[in-house]
C-alpha cells in the first residue's frame, strides 16, 4: 500500500504566478517546467533531516504524482480493485474524499496520472482511458469520457499515461490512434471542441501536452509514439512533426518549450533535440538545431534552468547537465 508523505516547510513550500502561495496543482508545476520559482529554500539539510509533520494517506498503488492546490493535495491509486482520484488535507494528511475513476492494473499495476487543478474543477485519466472532472471541495463528478470507447484511441503497451492539459476554457488530452489523435473538450461539460488526426502520430504514448507560442502561433506540443508533434490551439490544426524520436519503444519525457524553441528528447538509446520554429508561409516548420544521443531520458524527465538542462542518462542513475543551445554536455555523476 502506497503512503503519502508531507514534507510541508521544508519541499512543499512551492509558488506561483497565479494560484495561492504553496500551490503545485499540476504536473510538473505551474508551467510544466518542473522547476518552482520558491525562493529562501536550505541550503542543507539539518543532521536530524528535515522535520516531518505528518505522515499517512492510504492512497492506493500507482505511479501518480502529487497536486497541489488551495490546501489541498491530489493524487491517483489503485485500491479496491479501482483505480481513485484521491483529496487530502494539506495539513494533517487526512483523507476528504475519493471518486473511483476505472478498473485497477494495468502493464505495471497502478494509476499514471497526476490530477490537473482548474479552480473549483480538478480532472485526472485512468491507465484504461477514464477521464473524470470533479469539484475540488467534494469530489462530485461532473463527467467523464473513456478516450478508448468515445474516440477510438489507441494508447501503448504501459497503457494512458498522461497527465491533461487545462488552457483557457478548453481541455487538451491524447486518445492516440488515427482518427482523433488529440483530442480538445470542454472542461465544463466534455464536449468536443476541436478534434485532429496527426499523420505519423500513432499510440499516445506517455507524455504530456505543453503550450508554446513559438514563431508567434500559439501551439500545444507533445511527443507521440510517432514522434514530436505541434498542433494550432485555435484549432488542432497539424502544424510539424518531428519524426526522429518515433519508432521508439516507449516515448515518456514532457517537452520544454522556450522562446521559439522546443527542447525535446526519449529514452530506450534515442537522444535529446533542440528545434527552432518558423512561420513558413501560412504553418509552422521546425528546424532541428542539433540531436544528441547523450541526451537520452527514458523516465524522470529533464528540467530547464537558465541555460541549462538537467537529466539521467536512460534511467542508469548517471545525471548529465547540458547547454541547451549547444548540446553540449557540460557534466555527468
Amino acid at each position: 500500500m502506497q503512503k503519502l508523505v508531507s514534507l510541508f516547510g521544508t519541499l512543499w513550500i512551492l509558488s506561483t504566478n497565479f494560484a495561492f502561495a504553496g500551490d503545485w496543482p499540476q504536473w510538473r508545476g505551474p508551467e510544466r517546467s518542473g522547476v518552482s520559482t520558491e525562493k529562501g529554500l536550505l541550503q542543507s539539510w539539518p543532521e536530524q533531516g528535515p522535520k516531518l509533520l505528518w505522515e499517512g494517506g492510504a492512497v492506493g498503488e500507482g505511479f501518480s504524482s502529487l497536486a497541489i492546490a488551495d490546501g489541498r493535495i491530489f493524487t491517483m491509486g489503485d485500491k479496491n480493485r479501482q483505480s481513485h482520484l484521491f483529496c487530502l488535507k494539506q495539513q494533517g494528511g487526512s483523507l476528504l474524499w475519493s471518486l473511483k475513476v476505472g478498473k485497477s492494473g494495468g502493464n505495471y499495476s497502478g494509476t499514471r496520472c497526476t490530477p490537473t487543478v482548474d479552480g473549483d474543477l480538478v480532472y485526472a485519466l485512468g491507465q484504461f482511458g477514464d477521464l473524470v472532472c470533479a469539484e475540488t471541495a467534494s469530489g462530485r463528478e461532473r463527467w467523464r469520457k473513456n478516450l478508448e470507447r468515445d474516440f477510438g484511441g489507441k494508447s501503448g503497451g504501459w497503457n494512458y499515461s498522461e497527465s491533461v492539459l487545462i488552457d483557457g476554457e478548453n481541455l487538451l488530452c491524447s486518445p492516440g490512434g488515427d482518427e482523433m489523435t488529440a483530442v480538445a473538450l470542454n472542461k465544463r461539460t466534455g464536449a468536443v471542441v476541436w478534434k485532429t488526426s496527426l499523420p505519423g502520430g500513432g499510440q499516445s504514448h506517455y507524455s504530456s501536452w505543453v503550450v508554446s507560442n513559438a514563431a508567434g502561433v500559439k501551439q500545444y506540443v507533445r511527443l507521440f509514439g510517432g514522434g514530436t508533434f505541434g498542433v494550432a490551439a485555435a484549432n488542432g490544426r497539424f502544424l510539424w512533426r518531428y519524426e526522429k524520436l518515433g519508432k521508439n519503444t516507449a516515448n515518456i519525457p514532457t517537452p520544454i518549450p522556450f522562446g521559439d524553441y522546443i527542447f525535446t528528447a526519449a529514452g530506450y538509446g534515442k537522444g535529446g533535440a533542440l528545434l527552432k520554429l518558423s512561420r513558413e508561409g501560412g504553418g509552422v516548420v521546425a528546424e532541428e538545431v542539433y540531436f544528441n544521443k547523450e541526451l537520452k531520458n527514458k523516465h524522470g524527465g529533464i528540467v530547464k534552468v537558465g541555460d541549462y538542462i538537467y537529466g539521467d542518462l536512460d534511467d542508469r542513475g548517471s545525471p548529465w547537465c547540458a547547454n541547451v543551445m549547444t548540446g553540449e554536455v557540460q557534466w555527468r555523476r
